[in-house]
């Protein structure tokens, strides 16, 4: 018996022994006079065993039949075999098989499919509260990542998540090749910052680590990173966490799509980045309906961009400053440029210092002050080496080790002193001896 059906049987034996009225006996259980009476009834036929409930062991009414389960554990099994039961649940329920997570998780558990965690690990860092309006805090980070398991090449995912709602505000995949503009690259962050501002304005702030394309770690060097620039004239403050669990809400966020977004790529069947980037905007927006939250605050912090577009993708792109010489020439990635006047004498522009602005999709630009400088463009194009980070070495490694020909095993000549024997030092005496 259940300590509930003890504590009936105590009263119910009151009750038979007319020791105790019914109403009373049924006031102290919550019971009706009526199921009072019952329950006595059933004690004196039976006794104890009168009070407990007939259905205690047999299956329930509301159970899937066996055929539902094994159709479900069979898709599981076939298409989602390394989901959480809460993944899973939402993709059976998009096929038309719906089915708590809860009790997904137990069919799981029990077929050998899941493996619950025994214990979560302790927080060792206090939460943060959250801004209170969108556009307040942006955080910002790339999560370089086998995305395509081996369908295709290495890249790296940048995301923008807004620190109120947890909104993706932006996301895209990027080469991880660094002599591609790819992972991580000053470039592909200012063209993240270029479609965002023009999309939602500029927020109020950006918050990332301190990798250096936000910052410099040399405490004398003053000069701002092309990042800082771009910002700074945009007028959004960027702000750099000193621990990773700081900006917890981007981290957790890539470890939500290392799980989710790399088995919808696998199930989409998509193994390369333009396929991927066509397919974030319709995933994000599940994605973004499934996880945001409601801002405390509803009022929008984002500052509308008022320049012209033109200005913005200036500023978005790479500021390179270089001097013209006497004869308005200027070096710029072992190439020389020189400044197209005209036929008009520009003797101001002697040794001025000019800006060269480096676009991804289009030419350079040579900009003095507010003018744009016509330019001819003196030696061919150079292969200029990149440098590469922790971030990158990895994938500059497998493009090194794809472009190395095939070599045989080596084989030691049959007169080798070595063959057939590993090197011993009678062996190395021999090699060294004249």
């Amino acid at each position: 018996m259940s300590a509930k059906e003890l504590g009936r049987l105590e009263l119910v034996r009151e009750v038979a022994a007319k020791r105790m009225k019914v109403a009373q006996a049924a006031g102290r259980l919550g019971l009706s006079p009526r199921q009072i009476k019952r329950l006595v009834r059933a004690y004196r036929q039976a006794g104890a065993e009168g009070l407990v409930s007939r259905r205690r062991g047999k299956p329930s009414n509301h159970r899937f039949d066996e055929d539902f389960k094994a159709k479900v554990l069979a898709r599981v099994r076939e298409d989602y075999p390394d989901f959480g039961p809460t993944l899973a649940a939402e993709y059976l329920r998009a096929e038309g098989l719906s089915v708590s997570k809860e009790t997904l998780r137990q069919w799981m558990h029990h077929a050998g499919l899941w493996q619950a965690k025994s214990a979560r690990v302790k927080r060792s860092h206090p939460p943060r509260l959250r801004r209170p309006r969108l556009g307040e805090l942006v955080q910002i980070d790339g999560s370089p990542h086998d995305w395509f398991e081996g369908r295709g090449p290495r890249c790296t995912l940048i995301a923008f998540i807004d620190d109120a709602t947890s909104r993706v505000m932006y996301a895209r995949f990027v080469p991880a090749d660094s002599k591609s503009n790819g992972v991580e690259t000053s470039q592909a962050y200012l063209a993240a910052l270029h479609t965002y501002v023009e999309a939602y304005g500029c927020p109020a702030a950006l918050y990332s680590d301190r990798h250096g394309i936000f910052t410099k770690h040399d405490p004398e060097d003053a000069e701002p990173t092309q990042f800082q620039r771009a910002t700074a004239a945009l007028g959004i403050e960027t702000i750099q966490a000193l621990t990773p669990q700081a900006k917890g809400r981007v981290e957790r966020l890539f470890q939500t799509l290392q799980d989710r977004l790399v088995k919808a790529l696998r199930l989409a069947g998509i193994g390369d980045m333009e396929a991927a980037n066509a397919f974030l905007p319709g995933y994000l927006a599940r994605h973004n309906a499934r996880f945001t939250v409601a801002p405390r605050d509803p009022q929008d912090a984002h500052l509308p961009y008022t320049g012209s577009r033109e200005a913005l993708s200036r500023t978005c792109a790479l500021h390179h400053r270089r001097q013209l010489s006497k004869d308005l020439v200027l070096s710029f990635q072992r190439q020389r440029y020189v400044v197209q006047t005209g036929g008009q004498p520009r003797y101001a522009l002697r040794k001025q210092t000019v800006t060269v602005v480096v676009y991804p999709d289009r030419p350079i630009e040579l900009v003095h002050g507010e003018e744009v400088l016509p330019y001819k463009v003196f030696d061919p194009e150079q292969h200029v080496p990149h440098p590469v980070d922790d971030k990158t070495l990895d994938a500059r490694v497998d493009a090194i080790l794809k472009a190395r020909p095939a070599r045989a095993k080596y084989r030691p000549a049959p007169n080798h002193p070595w063959r057939g024997a590993p090197p011993t030092p009678s062996n190395v005496s021999r090699l060294t001896t004249p």
